[in-house]
């Protein structure tokens, strides 16, 4: 399996997983004092933890048919591959660990610095990727002496 079929297998986790945690959280949400309130910290990093799940998977199904352009020994896309994975499982658990345990705020480091990494990474794969395809003028478009 490419690295990249994880990202795939990584984004749909991340809807299937995102619509458990939504109902799991339906459940209580009415109640108004559950998790300390609505504006708590603690319901407020339930629910960013929820909607990463969606925002991160849909970071990794743009990294799946992106990769596809690219042939699959490239180094750099297969870090990004892997600091996009680490970045979806571990958001999730940063929100939920910092929910109860507020001074593990530092590590919400591990999930920004992994998703910064796979970003530059791709936007830098990319970015020469396409400057080869532009620099070298088409045959088509070549004119003849």
């Amino acid at each position: 399996m490419q690295t990249s079929q994880l990202n795939l297998l990584a984004a749909w986790s991340g809807i299937l997983l995102g619509f458990i945690s939504g109902l799991v959280f339906g459940l209580f949400f009415h109640r108004e004092g559950w998790l300390g309130g609505y504006s708590s910290l603690k319901r407020r990093l339930y629910r960013l933890g929820h909607i990463s799940f969606f925002g991160l998977a849909v970071v990794n199904f743009m990294f799946y048919f992106t990769a596809q352009q690219f042939a699959p020994g490239n180094p750099a896309m297969a870090i990004a591959s892997w600091a996009f994975l680490a970045g979806a499982v571990s958001m999730p658990l940063c929100c939920l660990f910092m929910a109860h345990f507020p001074r593990t705020h530092l590590l919400f480091g591990v999930p920004v610095l992994s998703l910064l990494l796979g970003a530059i990474l791709t936007v830098i794969s990319v970015t020469d990727h396409a400057s080869r395809f532009t620099s070298h003028p088409s045959p088509i478009t070549r004119q003849q002496p």
